[in-house]
């Protein structure tokens, strides 16, 4: 580990020129100045970036040159705690520069009431990352630096974010987080039950994966709105339930006619979007299996995207009504969490027991009856089962595939059903256009 800028520097020059290579190049003699320099150099360019920033502030009490200058006194104060092993120097320029900010804003208060508070933190911060610059941390504190200035500079628009969230979107994060720093820590990493198939913390792990996907498009789903048009709305309805935004397109278009082309697109993305998120989730669970999923995969979104392109053009053409904003329930709700752990657990104890009876053919078999509904569960089972070494990648992916396949021909029965025969003229195409891609890419490329 580099504890400080000249070993940080040396060991760069030692991997820039190996031992082998002195016989052609001579490194020449290391100056430890360069490296202070260094240091304080990108303590004064993380100063600047988030002095820049506050100076655009009407009314502030700390500019550019403050930010600066406490970004050098950072490093300098880490250089002499250092030298001298003394590190309570640290500390009291931590707290100098704290009381002064303090005390400018307690005898000159700013103008709009504000109490700038954020200007004090961001002074501090600017500090502490000047100090860990000179204990060789350089990349992270330019990191931080630039996450620091963003936070300050899109005050507005984070705000704007804040207020329209709504008392149940706060709820969805809250809950998230019972789910993945309360429930998953306490939760055993043992094997038991019928095969050892059943984890705890394994079945919860993948309980916060997928309530962490579905989270994310939910709340994307709320801030965008129906602002930005079918397609987003699509995107994000996918990301958080594919089957629940057939169904709700589906009925949308058979109360109101002059809705059939935008809910025809919505619904084709909604699955197109299901294969990026079983890529999404294969990647980070089962990486090794990508190179053999990924054609499969790409076949299919290939040719649903030309659908989708069709299906658009058809929407430009015909026109149609304000989009009605998609309700989708809260997708971290304790209640949900549990009926997917339970579907998950019970995914991974018939894939074992069919596996065991009938090999290949009774994992397909599953994957054809599960998938109808939820091709989640399924795809965690297999690629848990790929991992473990006791299927191999023709037959996780085989088996995803089918998963897909059930899915989509679910889907194309629920349009029928809900959404009448003018949208499944509408989307059939789509489809079985993605079916085909599917297809193709299990026959040949698998």
């Amino acid at each position: 580990m580099v504890n400080n800028p000249q070993d940080y520097i040396a060991t760069i020059h030692h991997a820039a020129c190996p031992a082998q290579t002195y016989n052609t190049y001579t490194m020449p003699p290391f100056d430890p100045n360069y490296a202070t320099l260094q240091a304080f150099a990108t303590s004064l360019g993380i100063g600047l970036l988030i002095g820049l920033e506050r100076e655009r502030q009407p009314d502030i009490k700390a500019g550019l040159r403050t930010f600066a200058l406490v970004g050098l006194l950072g490093c300098l104060a880490a250089l002499l705690a250092q030298t001298t092993g003394n590190s309570w120097i640290l500390a009291a320029g931590f707290i100098s520069i704290a009381a002064m900010m303090i005390t400018s804003l307690a005898t000159d208060p700013l103008e709009n009431n504000d109490p700038g508070t954020t200007s004090v933190v961001a002074l501090l911060v600017c500090y502490t990352l000047g100090a860990i610059v000179w204990y060789g941390h350089a990349s992270l504190a330019v990191m931080l630096g630039i996450t620091t200035t963003a936070l300050l500079y899109f005050k507005p628009q984070l705000h704007d974010i804040s207020q329209r969230l709504t008392h149940t979107d706060i709820l969805s994060v809250l809950q998230f987080g019972v789910l993945s720093l309360v429930i998953l820590p306490i939760l055993p990493n043992q094997n038991f039950g019928p095969y050892l198939a059943l984890n705890p913390q394994h079945i919860w792990w993948m309980v916060v994966l997928i309530s962490g996907i579905s989270l994310a498009g939910y709340t994307a789903l709320r801030l965008v709105g129906t602002r930005h048009g079918a397609m987003l709305l699509g995107i994000f309805g996918g990301l958080v339930s594919s089957t629940a935004t057939t169904m709700i397109f589906s009925r949308h278009a058979r109360q109101q006619a002059v809705l059939l082309p935008v809910a025809g697109v919505i619904v084709l993305l909604a699955s197109l979007l299901v294969m990026v998120r079983v890529g999404f989730v294969a990647f980070l669970i089962a990486p090794t299996l990508i190179a053999s999923l990924a054609p499969v995969l790409g076949s299919g979104l290939l040719l649903g995207v030309l659908a989708v392109a069709w299906a658009k053009r058809q929407q430009h053409r015909e026109g149609s009504e304000a989009l009605p904003m998609l309700q989708i329930s809260n997708p971290t709700e304790i209640k949900t969490a549990l009926t997917f752990g339970a579907l998950y657990a019970l995914i991974l104890v018939l894939s074992a027991w069919l596996k065991d009876i009938a090999d290949d053919q009774g994992l397909y078999l599953l994957a054809l009856i599960s998938g109808l509904t939820d091709v989640d569960a399924i795809t965690l089972s297999t690629l848990r089962l790929f991992g473990a070494n006791n299927i191999g990648a023709t037959q996780a992916v085989t088996t995803i595939t089918l998963a897909l396949l059930a899915n989509l021909v679910f889907k194309s029965g629920l349009i029928v059903v809900l959404g009448g025969r003018a949208l499944a003229r509408r989307t059939w195409f789509g489809m079985l256009a993605v079916a085909t891609g599917l297809i193709i890419g299990l026959l040949y490329f698998v």
